[in-house]
């Protein structure tokens, strides 16, 4: 099992390191756009909501659906802005820092959604 603590604290570093190399920059936005998707989408498949999102009527419920795809979209958004960096890393690298700093914001989400998010080892 990998912890979901240590996952966002190999993307920050990843993060941090793209900031600082225009080379890796694309490399980032493309894995953790990916991983912000996938994260979200499978939050929406399996995960129910839970906590402060139940028992408050249906506004909550759909706010809580409302954010996890949000989110999908962002990381496939993030994504393709990876792919697009890559063309002109120099050029678009201001860009590319921009989006992979705000692409925080929606990381941090989708691990607090999942109440810890656990990825299982499958051998």
């Amino acid at each position: 099992m990998v912890d979901s603590m240590e996952s966002v604290t190999e993307l920050g570093a990843m993060i941090s390191y793209a900031c600082q190399e225009a080379e890796k920059l694309p490399g980032a936005l493309i894995s953790s756009g990916g991983v912000e998707a996938a994260a979200a989408f499978c939050l929406i498949i399996s995960s129910a909501p839970r906590g402060l999102f139940l028992h408050h009527g249906k506004a909550p419920y759909c706010l809580y659906y409302g954010i996890l795809v949000a989110v999908a979209i962002f990381g496939l958004f993030q994504a393709s802005a990876g792919f697009w960096v890559s063309g002109d890393v120099v050029g678009r690298r201001a860009v590319g820092k921009t989006i992979m700093w705000v692409s925080i914001v929606p990381l941090v989400m989708v691990v607090a959604l999942g109440g810890g998010l656990v990825i299982l080892n499958v051998n």
